[in-house]
């Protein structure tokens, strides 16, 4: 069965729990691309966090709880990312039967048959793209919507693809409601509703490309799409059992291209939802 068909009920019912959740924080102050929070302790983050976006102090708490496991864990390891996941409402994409476990270790349901991705793998997958202040970044499944908000603290130049047309205009909704309560950093994320496997072709090149769904291969023309020196993370391998795989695009004197490929837990295996459409297996 199609996944897209699956559990219709349970995948509307998410969604109106997400719509009709009341607004969480307005940010009072603008967004400066060069402010961080302190993280010398929670209690300095938290008020931070309370004067500068106006967030609730039990969900920053979590948060800073669960960036202190990142760094004990090696998911996190670069000033920006860690600015980055400071910085992301992670409470904001989760729906409301979700909200007290936002920042909990493993992936949550969103509906639609679908998942948000732990705060562990996005943080490891994210840092390890080694992202840019300025960096064109191309997402493929943008899903509840986390990861490209979490993007959008490291580069004003975000693309993201949803297979899923209901899911694609409800996180093309959330977003926009994020950017009028003050998340102006959201204004950097351009989305499509659309199958990934095929990229965002006039929008290339992109230096980074985030997949954050699993398939047996490299889609052709996401490696086609990806700068020279480029880097792609992408889970690869049967449904439930993926390794997720760093793959850097190198073009040698000669100006023949090749893919240099490692795998960011060592040959852990990490199950992702599957990568969906008409595209070939």
């Amino acid at each position: 069965m199609d996944r897209r068909r699956f559990l219709t009920g349970m995948a509307q019912a998410a969604g109106a729990a997400l719509a009709a959740r009341p607004a969480l924080a307005n940010v009072p102050t603008p967004y400066d691309s060069s402010a961080s929070p302190p993280r010398q302790s929670r209690e300095a983050f938290v008020e931070w966090m309370v004067r500068n976006r106006g967030e609730d102090p039990r969900f920053l708490g979590a948060r800073y709880d669960r960036f202190e496991q990142l760094v004990a864990h090696h998911d996190v390891w670069d000033e920006a990312d860690t600015r980055a996941f400071l910085l992301t409402p992670r409470e904001e994409f989760v729906t409301a039967e979700n909200l007290d476990r936002a920042y909990e270790w493993h992936h949550l349901n969103i509906g639609f048959g679908v998942t948000i991705t732990g705060p562990h793998t996005v943080a490891r997958m994210t840092n390890t793209l080694e992202i840019r202040r300025g960096d064109k970044v191309l997402e493929i499944g943008t899903g509840s919507g986390y990861q490209s908000a979490y993007l959008s603290n490291l580069t004003p130049n975000v693309w993201s693809i949803e297979i899923i047309p209901a899911l694609a205009r409800r996180t093309r909704a959330l977003y926009d409601a994020l950017i009028a309560r003050g998340y102006s950093e959201y204004r950097a994320i351009r989305t499509r509703n659309a199958d990934g496997y095929y990229g965002w072709a006039e929008a290339q090149p992109f230096d980074k490309i985030i997949v954050t769904c699993g398939i047996d291969h490299i889609p052709p023309p996401l490696l086609q799409q990806l700068a020279s020196d480029g880097i792609m993370v992408i889970p690869i391998g049967p449904p439930g059992a993926q390794h997720v795989l760093k793959a850097v695009k190198r073009r040698s004197p000669d100006g023949e291209m090749s893919v240099v490929r490692s795998d960011i837990y060592g040959g852990a295996i990490i199950p992702f939802v599957p990568f969906t459409g008409s595209h070939p297996s």
